[in-house]
């Protein structure tokens, strides 16, 4: 067999925030509808369906002096140390986030320097070679970053390269609007490396689709629900949480068909389903769905990964974030070891989906 550049995984890290934000910690918060007005239900009943729904009782939210570069750059160096690589010999370092440094007394989107320029400087990488650049795609931003670095090694035009995903939820969050107990904030980062090999190992496969024409509605930013809010002009993240339901529920099993296909590999060799964490019981029905697709009525044990009910969503860093705790061993009993096959997936803003298959 004739020997190929496959991208692996060379390492991981992390950026856990220390501050945790428990579910009753909003039963001071007054929320509205979105039609302007006090919801009729006491807050206590909100916070409780709220946790039987996405399965949420705490989050963690940043401390006031950090924004998202800053941590992204904190991934980036656990990921660098866990590697052992020479951080001057990265090709690329691309950033996913979405709203950019966004300070806690002053709410408004920083994007210039890019997030990742910013992360090469806190690095104090001085190759010129060493592109930065960021890339905002919704939830589903880090691992369409790791598909576009699977591009570049295979390519010729990278041998390393750093992919982190970031973002600070909690300063984008309505506190009137009940969907803000969804939002965390944290960092994950990978470092990609080109390795030939004579049988197929790391990314396998990928697949992504963009449904803007009919769903790019569904995560939008508006004003808040407060008509007297004292942010007027500020714009929170807004969602469409049924719609998005049903649409993740119909579109995501089929992108991870499809990824499956591509890759050649049976579901039943699948040892890990590593998903974005947006809704602890939407992804339930997610996997059940998946597992449908294929005729299969009893799923296998442990084979989802679940943090959101102690690390809430955290849109890009969601993903990277588990597979770091899994890597570790800081998230028993799940284990991936040498040889076993597993699928990365997620779904978010757009509204864009992508799935990928990878051999350990």
């Amino acid at each position: 067999m004739i020997s190929k550049i496959y991208t692996i995984i060379k390492g991981t890290g992390k950026y856990i925030p220390h501050l945790r934000v428990k579910n009753e910690d909003f039963l001071n918060n007054t929320f509205y509808d979105t039609y302007g007005k006090k919801g009729e239900k006491s807050n206590q009943e909100i916070t409780e369906k709220f946790e039987e729904i996405t399965t949420i009782t705490e989050r963690r939210h940043v401390s006031k002096d950090l924004v998202t570069s800053d941590i992204a750059f904190f991934a980036a160096e656990d990921a660098i140390i866990s590697s052992k690589i020479d951080k001057e010999k990265l090709d690329y370092i691309i950033v996913a986030h979405n709203f950019g440094d966004v300070k806690h007394d002053n709410r408004k989107s920083d994007l210039v320097p890019s997030l990742a320029a910013r992360v090469k400087h806190k690095l104090k990488i001085q190759n010129p070679n060493c592109i930065a650049y960021d890339l905002p795609f919704g939830c589903p931003g880090w691992l369409q970053a790791t598909i576009q670095a699977d591009y570049y090694i295979k390519s010729g035009d990278a041998k390393q390269i750093l992919v982190i995903g970031a973002d600070v939820l909690s300063r984008i969050s309505d506190p009137h609007d009940r969907d803000s107990m969804l939002y965390a904030d944290g960092a994950g980062a990978v470092i990609l490396e080109g390795k030939e090999s004579d049988t197929p190992i790391g990314i396998l496969a990928h697949t992504t689709r963009s449904d803007t024409y009919q769903f790019s509605e569904m995560l939008y930013m508006d004003t808040s629900f407060n008509p007297d809010s004292e942010h007027k002009d500020a714009l929170f993240l807004k969602m469409n949480g049924r719609k998005l339901y049903q649409y993740a529920l119909t579109t995501v099993p089929q992108a991870i068909q499809a990824c499956l296909e591509k890759s050649k590999t049976p579901l039943s060799e699948i040892k890990k389903v590593l998903i974005h964490q947006a809704n602890g019981k939407m992804d339930d029905a997610i996997l059940k769905r998946l597992y449908a697709l294929y005729d299969i009525k009893e799923l296998p044990k442990d084979i989802m990964p679940m943090t959101i009910s102690w690390l809430g969503n955290s849109s890009v860093a969601t993903v990277p974030t588990l597979l770091d705790l899994i890597l570790k061993d800081e998230l028993k009993p799940h284990k991936i070891n040498a040889g076993d096959s597993i699928v990365f997936a997620s779904v978010g803003a757009g509204m864009n989906i992508n799935a990928m298959v990878y051999k350990m």
